[in-house]
C-alpha cells in the first residue's frame, strides 16, 4: 500500500492491484505529419508529457506493476472506421490516407506505433482501440479482471479526449482512476486544465488527480 497525495483528497492504493495505463502516446499524435497535425494542431504541445510519463513507466516496471499501452487506430481495410470519423480533418490527409509516416491512424503503419521513449517491453499488453475510450471494443476489461486490478493510474493524450473518456469508462466499471496530470497533454492547454478539473470535481466524481512527482515520492517511501 502507498498513500498518495491527490485531489480532491489523499488516496491509499495497493500497487499489486493497480495498473498503469498509458494512452495513445503514438507518433500519429505526437510527431509532425500524423493525425494530430492533420486536424490543425501544434503537436509539439504534447511533448511536455513524455519525460514525466517515462519516469513513471520506469518506476512501475521496477515495482512489477501491470503496465498497459493503448493505440487508437483502425484495421488496414478500415472496416472499423466510422465514416463520420473519417470525414474529419483536412480533405487531403484523412484517416487511411498516406502521410509522412504511412497511412494515417492505420494499424501496422509507422505513425500508428508508440513513440520510442515509451515503447512497450515484452509482457506489457498493447490495446488497439478503434475509439476514444480504452474499454470500447477491446479486451481491456478482461485483462484487468484477470489480474484483480482495482486502481488505474492514467497517463497519455489527449487529456480531454481519450484520457477523459477512458477515465469515465473505468469509473462506470468500478475502478478507482487516478490521473497523473503532468503525464497527460492536450493541443489546447485550457482543455487540459478543464479536463483535469472535471475529473476531480464534486468530490472526485470521476476520479483523482495528482502529479508524477507525488506518485514517485510515495512509491519510493
Amino acid at each position: 500500500m502507498i498513500q498518495l497525495v491527490a485531489e480532491p483528497a489523499p488516496i491509499g492504493i495497493d500497487l499489486a492491484r493497480t495498473a498503469l495505463i498509458i494512452i495513445d502516446m503514438q507518433r500519429d499524435f505526437l510527431e509532425p505529419g500524423g493525425f494530430g497535425e492533420t486536424l490543425g494542431n501544434d503537436v509539439s504541445l504534447l511533448k511536455a508529457a513524455v519525460e514525466p510519463c517515462r519516469q513513471v513507466l520506469a518506476a512501475a516496471r521496477k515495482a512489477g506493476m501491470l503496465v498497459i499501452h493503448t493505440r487508437e487506430g483502425h484495421s488496414p481495410d478500415m472496416h472499423d472506421a466510422p465514416p463520420a470519423k473519417v470525414a474529419r480533418g483536412a480533405p487531403s490527409k484523412r484517416i487511411g490516407d498516406v502521410g509522412p509516416m504511412g497511412r494515417i491512424l492505420i494499424q501496422g503503419e509507422p505513425g500508428h506505433d508508440i513513440i520510442p521513449e515509451l515503447y512497450p517491453i515484452a509482457g506489457e499488453p498493447v490495446i488497439d482501440k478503434p475509439g476514444k475510450g480504452a474499454f470500447y471494443a477491446t479486451n481491456l476489461g478482461l485483462i484487468l479482471a484477470n489480474r484483480s486490478i482495482e486502481n488505474l493510474l492514467v497517463c497519455g493524450v489527449t487529456t480531454e479526449v481519450c484520457v477523459n473518456t477512458t477515465v469515465r469508462e473505468g469509473n462506470d466499471r468500478g475502478f478507482r482512476c487516478i490521473v497523473l496530470s503532468d503525464c497527460c497533454g492536450s493541443y489546447f492547454p485550457e482543455f487540459h486544465e478543464t479536463g483535469l478539473a472535471m475529473i476531480k470535481a464534486q468530490g472526485g466524481i470521476f476520479g483523482w488527480v495528482t502529479g508524477s512527482k507525488k506518485l514517485l515520492s510515495a512509491m519510493a517511501a
